[in-house]
């Protein structure tokens, strides 16, 4: 089976929805991987956090972060605590988080990033 791209994300997020819209009208054919509907395994989450650090996929922004009382929030403090949080609150993660074929991650979402990581990944 050949590998493919993979968008990991949550379907109603709007800026998810912008990252898949960029991706049709590129023309990359994907699979979307729904953290809620499809699920988030610690060895997958592991995988990431390994490929970009837990800094990279924790969202400090979003409302999910800002709901967590400061009690929690302050307990991440290492990788392990941050898998702990987002297995329990995938939203927490930062969307979308797209894959390339190669295994090449890139977290969130850019107009001209993803031209640009599209570009050198096809």
């Amino acid at each position: 089976m050949t590998a493919q791209w993979v968008m990991y994300g949550i379907k109603n997020c709007d800026t998810v929805k912008k990252a898949r819209n960029a991706l049709t009208v590129s023309g990359i054919d994907y699979r979307f991987h729904d953290y809620r509907a499809d699920g988030l395994d610690a060895a997958l989450l592991q995988h990431f956090i390994d490929r970009l650090g837990y800094e990279a996929l924790l969202n400090t922004r979003g409302t999910t972060w800002r709901r967590l009382p400061e009690a929690e929030r302050a307990e991440i403090k290492d990788a392990a605590s941050a898998s702990a949080v987002m297995l329990a609150q995938p939203a927490i993660i930062k969307r979308p988080l797209l894959a390339a074929p190669d295994g090449s991650l890139l977290p969130g979402y850019s107009a001209d990033l993803y031209h640009a990581f599209i570009q050198e990944k096809s």
